[in-house]
C-alpha cells in the first residue's frame, strides 16, 4: 500500500495488521517502504500514534513496538493504536542520525514537504496520515550512537487543557525521570506539529549507544501500554515507579555546551549529577594527553546529556545542562 492511500478512519475495527508502506520511489527503481503495525479495538476509542526510530540510530522503540504489538489483540483494546517502528528508514539501514541520501534530520523537517526530500517526503507522510489522525503522539528516542541521556519521558508543559492531558500522560507512563519543557517547542519535531494541532505529545529519551538495553526496551514497552492504560484503551491501572528526578529546560539537544578545540573530551561528571556555576566538567586533551582546554559551565543544574563518542573536532556538543522543576 502507498502511504498516500492509507485512511485511518476506514480502518477496519477488531483488526490487527502489519502492512508495508510505500513512501516514495528509489533510485533502483524500488520503494523505500515503511513498516507499519495497527490494532483496532471492537469498539471505538482513542487514537494512539507511536513512532520510533525518527533516527536511523536509535533501536530502543525498535523493538519496543513489536512486543507491544504481540501483546494485544483487538478484544482487549478501545480505540486505535497505530505504530511504525522505523520512520526514517534511510538512515536506519546507515545505522546514523541522519538520512545519508539527503543528510537531513528527520526530527526537524516536520511537517515536511510532499515534493521535497525523501527525509521530507517521510514527515510529510507521517503528519498527513497518521498525526493529523491521532488523539496521543508517543515518539520514541534515545541518545543514539553520540550522546548519553538517561531514561526518560519528556512533555510540552502549559497551562491549557491539553498541557494537563500531556503531564497526566507523561506521568502514566512512569520512568523516574521527567523532563519538562515550556513553550515554544522548537520547530521541525513531531511534538512541534503536534502541539500545533493541540494533540498531547511524548517522547521518551535512552542511553542508547548504538543498541538498545533490555531494561530501556522494557520501560518504553510498559510506558506505551500504561499510557493506554490511562487513556483507558486498555484495562487496568498504569505500573508507576517513583519520580527521582523532575526536570525543567528548553530540551533543545541542538543548543549544548561546545569544544572550542580538538582532540578527545574526558568527561569529569555523569549524567543526572548536580552541577554548580564555573564548575569544571571535562577537558579535552591531544594525543599526548595534554589538556587542550577545560570545560565548564556557565549555569548550575543537572547534567542531561554527556557526549559518547570519544574524538571531537571545533564546535562539537558535549555537554547539555538543565534545570530541576521547582
Amino acid at each position: 500500500m502507498h502511504l498516500k492511500d492509507l485512511d485511518v478512519s476506514r480502518l477496519p475495527r477488531n483488526t490487527k495488521e502489519t502492512v508495508w508502506l510505500e513512501v516514495a520511489q528509489r533510485a533502483d527503481g524500488g520503494h523505500w517502504q515503511l513498516p507499519f503495525l495497527y490494532v483496532t479495538g471492537s469498539t471505538v476509542g482513542p487514537i494512539l500514534l507511536v513512532l520510533a526510530a525518527v533516527h536511523g540510530d536509535e533501536y530502543e522503540g525498535v523493538e519496543a513496538i513489536p512486543r507491544i504489538f504481540r501483546r494485544l489483540t483487538p478484544d482487549d483494546l478501545c480505540g486505535t493504536l497505530l505504530m511504525v517502528p522505523i520512520c526514517n528508514v534511510p538512515a536506519y539501514g546507515t545505522a546514523t542520525r541522519n538520512s545519508t541520501i539527503d543528510g537531513k534530520n528527520l526530527a526537524r523537517v516536520f511537517p515536511g514537504d510532499a515534493h521535497g526530500t525523501i527525509t521530507e517526503q517521510i514527515a510529510c507522510f507521517l503528519t498527513e496520515k497518521l498525526l493529523k489522525s491521532a488523539d496521543f503522539l508517543i515518539d520514541l528516542h534515545s541518545g543514539g550512537i553520540a550522546a548519553r541521556i538517561p531514561t526518560l519521558i519528556g512533555y510540552i508543559r502549559s497551562d491549557d487543557e491539553r498541557g494537563k492531558r500531556t503531564l497526566a500522560g507523561a506521568e502514566a507512563f512512569g520512568t523516574a525521570v521527567m523532563w519538562g519543557h515550556p513553550l515554544p517547542v522548537p520547530p521541525g519535531r513531531s511534538l512541534t506539529v503536534a502541539t500545533d494541532l493541540g494533540i498531547p505529545a511524548l517522547y521518551t529519551e535512552a542511553p542508547g549507544g548504538g543498541f538498545s538495553r533490555t531494561e530501556d526496551v522494557r520501560c518504553f514497552t510498559t510506558g506505551v501500554l500504561n499510557v493506554m492504560k490511562h487513556l483507558n484503551m486498555l484495562e487496568g491501572k498504569p505500573q508507576l515507579q517513583p519520580v527521582t528526578h523532575h526536570l525543567l529546560g528548553d530540551g533543545n539537544l541542538d543548543n549544548v555546551i561546545t569544544t572550542p578545540v580538538a582532540g578527545y573530551f574526558r568527561a569529569e561528571v555523569d549524567l543526572l549529577e548536580y552541577v554548580n556555576v564555573g564548575q569544571q566538567l571535562g577537558t579535552i586533551c591531544n594525543a599526548f594527553g595534554d589538556v587542550l582546554a577545560e570545560i565548564t559551565t556557565e549555569q548550575a543544574g543537572v547534567i542531561i546529556m554527556l557526549r559518547r563518542i570519544h574524538r571531537v573536532h571545533p564546535g562539537n556538543g558535549l555537554i547539555h545542562v538543565t534545570q530541576r522543576l521547582k
